[in-house]
């Protein structure tokens, strides 16, 4: 993770700054669930500022040779007009460390019941004693609006991005998340 690529958005009448990140990040998932790597960690730099949710530039990190590889295959066609790509560029040397992932809130208990009734072959009546209504989360998180592949619905990906003072290896998904390793913070 020695080097990074930052992708702005540019301001657009039609669409709002949340719809166009969605859809970069949507392809963005496509392109490195194609490539099947896990080589490529992101970020939200604007993500704690003054800006609302996930702000206006995805920042992408990995080595030179994995981040030119990824920009030479074209995935961000129907995106040129809303969007401006930085040039692969050196971490600076004094930057931080972050960690950046996923998380699932648990928001809709009768689904958390029906999965245990069929893992566990709970009774209805077991599940709703186990689960009751009151474990539903609520995330005060910024996500991202994607569509999911398998069953076509759109679901909300809740992203935590937080500091820490180690640099960890690991890999990454197809969403440029990882529950191991570290990214530059600057």
């Amino acid at each position: 993770m020695d080097h990074y690529l930052d992708i702005q958005l540019l301001p657009d009448p039609e669409f709002s700054t949340p719809h166009l990140m969605n859809a970069l990040f949507a392809k963005l998932h496509r392109i490195l669930g194609a490539r099947g790597s896990d080589d490529i960690g992101v970020s939200f730099p604007s993500v704690g500022s003054t800006v609302v949710g996930l702000g206006n530039c995805l920042r992408l990190h990995g080595s030179e040779q994995a981040l030119r590889h990824l920009m030479a295959q074209r995935w961000l066609t129907g995106m040129q007009d809303h969007v401006r790509c930085g040039e692969v560029t050196l971490v600076p040397a004094s930057a931080g460390r972050l960690t950046v992932r996923r998380v699932q809130a648990k928001s809709n208990p009768e689904r958390l019941r029906r999965r245990q009734m069929k893992r566990k072959g709970w009774t209805a009546e077991q599940a709703r004693a186990e689960i009751p209504d009151s474990v539903a989360e609520s995330l005060k998180l910024p996500f991202l609006t994607v569509r999911s592949s398998s069953t076509g619905q759109n679901f909300r990906l809740f992203i935590e991005q937080k500091p820490t003072d180690a640099s960890r290896p690991g890999r990454f998904n197809a969403y440029g998340f990882s529950n191991e390793a570290s990214l530059p913070l600057f």
